[in-house]
Parts: C-alpha cells; structure tokens; sequence
C-alpha cells in the first residue's frame, strides 16, 4: 500500500473519531474510486496514478460547483465546495502560473512550435512536466495564450 493511500485511511479513521460526516463520505468516497481503479487495473496504485483519481473527483466536484449554482441551488453547492477541499488536501502543491508558463515555454522551444497550429505538439510535451500538479485546461489556455492562439 502507498503511503497517499495509508494517510486517506489515516484521515478516515480521524474523521470517524472526530464525527466529521462530510469529511468521512468524501474520503470513503475517494477509497472507493481508489479501490475500483486497483480492481480494474489488479495490481495497487501509486502515488501518481491515486494523484489522478483524485484531480479527477476534484474536477467533478468543479464542474458540479458550477452547475448547482447555476442552477440557483447554492447549499450543493457549498457543500460540494467543502468536498473539494478535502479532496485537494491529498493533492501536491499547485503550480503558480508563472511555473506553467516557463514549463509550456520550454515545450515550446523543445518541439519548435511557432503558432495556434502546433497546440498539439507542445501539449504533448508540457502535460507530463506538471502532471498532477495543474489542471490540463489552465495548461491548454496558457499554452494556446503563448503560442498566440
């Protein structure tokens, strides 16, 4: 087992102890996608891949944010907030934009990228330099920014 996956149960059992409902089903949540992914897959997960279950619950928890408060249903939409930033506890530090931007400029200088039309090529390139630690449409607009798109 990784250490991610020991703290998340770490962090079950402290909510449990300290009544915490909200923490307690998002994180039973997140070990229940965790656990789906391991019997997919048959083996354990590591690190990296559990950083990508869980920025992709984070992203659902985005887009569901938006949608309820469009919606005019505000108190879901708080409370997938909070859910949120549980889930974004076990993530690793965000990168700044400035980090992305020199990231997706070297990637620009590494594939010889000169417009719009070479999006493709520097995404391909930036994506594994902030894997798990950005979001791939704030890489894609910074990118498309920058190659003038």
């Amino acid at each position: 087992m990784t250490d991610l996956k020991a703290e998340i149960q770490q962090a079950v059992k402290a909510a449990m102890k300290g009544g915490d409902t909200v923490t307690l089903s998002t994180l039973r949540l997140l070990l229940a996608a965790l656990q789906n992914e391991e019997i997919r897959l048959r083996r354990a997960l590591n690190a990296e891949e559990i950083h990508k279950i869980i920025g992709t619950l984070c992203k659902q928890r985005g887009e569901a944010i938006e949608l309820y408060r469009k919606g005019g249903r505000e108190e879901l939409a708080v409370k997938e907030e909070a859910e949120l930033a549980i889930l974004k506890g076990f993530l690793p530090q965000q990168l700044s934009d400035e980090e992305i931007t020199s990231a997706i400029q070297a990637s620009i200088d590494e594939a010889g990228a000169s417009g719009p039309a070479d999006l493709g090529k520097v995404m391909k390139l930036a994506m594994p330099k902030v894997a798990g630690r950005s979001d791939g449409k704030r890489v894609s607009d910074l990118a498309k920014a920058l190659l003038g798109g």
